[in-house]
């Protein structure tokens, strides 16, 4: 990473690389979400079904690149508890209510979405301020790795459920060579 007059990274060089991973994370996700076969998509016997992770690590991902909870606008087809794998964060902390499952389409549809705005959310964030989210006490630079992190986190879990039912072929994207 280069450096202006040998000091400390210039922010267009720490950006790059957050960039680059935000991509290749979301990359491995996508692949996930294309891999699954319908009989694994809404598994009743799982706690958490696919498409509900895959959802709700899109979900967060375009959430912690918001500014702050406040300035945060869902997307138009988001359903109110679908984000949620556990409890609900709010009292009386009670399950989610999860009807219908989101379609292939519609989840890759929200993953373009968010995909073609990472871009612009990565960009105009100032890496120095705070998250923009109480619960989370560190900077917006922190917020980025916690929630690649987050992704990619979901992401291994979704290629464990596909080798347990003896699909393999995910392979690892290191970086995305759009931004590099």
């Amino acid at each position: 990473m280069g450096t202006a007059g040998g000091g400390a990274p210039s922010t267009m060089d720490v950006l790059k690389p957050i960039l680059s991973q935000y991509r290749a994370s979301l990359r491995m996700l996508r692949a996930v979400i294309e891999a699954c076969p319908a009989e694994l998509w809404d598994r009743a016997d799982e706690r958490s079904r696919f498409w509900q992770i895959g959802y709700h690590a899109l979900f967060y991902a375009h959430f912690y690149l918001s500014r702050s909870e406040s300035e945060f606008v869902p997307w138009e087809k988001a359903i109110p508890e679908y984000p949620f794998l556990g409890r609900l964060p709010w009292p009386p902390h009670a399950e989610p209510r999860i009807g219908e499952p989101y379609p292939t389409a519609m989840i890759l549809e929200y993953y373009d979405w968010v995909f073609d705005r990472v871009p612009g959310w990565v960009r105009t964030a100032d890496l120095e301020a705070p998250s923009g989210f109480d619960w989370l006490p560190f900077s917006r630079l922190e917020l980025h790795f916690y929630n690649i992190r987050h992704v990619q986190h979901h992401a291994g879990q979704l290629i464990e459920r596909l080798h347990r039912s003896g699909i393999r072929g995910m392979d690892w994207i290191g970086m995305d060579h759009e931004t590099a």
